[in-house]
């Protein structure tokens, strides 16, 4: 079951607290994420989307590289 978390404690959740920072900060901290980190961030955000390794093999033959989840995570958070 989740919990509804209130803005204060949003802010002090890491997967919140990111979505603060304006885009070359955002760029610079999701560089020093590890691959699995970023794909973490990805799910939580967007539990419909195809992150994972497991699921991206079946849809797609090929796995999401870092390089492609720090723009996904950076165009979530800008849209």
């Amino acid at each position: 079951m989740y919990s509804v978390l209130n803005e204060e404690e949003k802010l002090k959740h890491p997967n919140y607290q990111i979505i603060e920072f304006g885009r070359e900060k955002l760029k610079l901290e999701l560089e020093s994420w590890s691959r699995e980190d970023l794909i973490e961030w990805l799910v939580w955000n967007d539990g419909n989307g195809v992150y994972r390794d497991e699921d991206s093999l079946r849809e797609f033959d090929n796995i999401l590289g870092k390089k492609e989840a720090i723009e996904i995570v950076i165009n979530q958070v800008f849209l």
